[in-house]
């Protein structure tokens, strides 16, 4: 079976949101309104709806003394996809974009990298070195 993941998140301005993922990350757009869009993100449902505010309090978490974002969301690439996805953000992102390396020569050795949208949530792009490793 074929399962497509979703999740539905608020956001604060729906025309930034959507420049974002159709221009600066190369995503489309399915259905929308001007108070909610779906954005397929890899075959995966991302949806979002206006909100006149929203907080997170406990904002990053430590994994190999790396700070991580408590709050982000992500997919899975191919190492080559991966590497297309790094080199197609890294040139207008105003934010240094840093591959980082965990678990490096274990089980589950994994290379990411974050980057921040208009509503200051965090995507992981995530590859494995062996990619059967995903759930181990």
């Amino acid at each position: 079976m074929n399962a497509t993941f979703h999740i539905s998140l608020p956001c604060k301005n729906i025309e930034a949101t959507k420049k974002f993922y159709t221009e600066e990350l190369g995503f489309s757009i399915g259905r929308s309104t001007s108070n909610w869009l779906d954005v397929n993100l890899f075959e995966n449902q991302l949806t979002f709806v206006l909100a006149d505010s929203f907080d997170f309090k406990y904002l990053y978490y430590s994994l190999e003394k790396e700070a991580i974002p408590s709050f982000h969301f992500g997919v899975v690439l191919e190492n080559e996809e991966w590497d297309n996805m790094y080199n197609r953000i890294n040139p207008w992102s105003t934010d240094d974009i840093v591959k980082r390396t965990f678990f490096e020569d274990k089980q589950g050795e994994q290379s990411s990298f974050f980057v921040k949208d208009p509503n200051d949530y965090f995507i992981e792009f995530k590859t494995f070195k062996k990619y059967n490793e995903i759930f181990m």
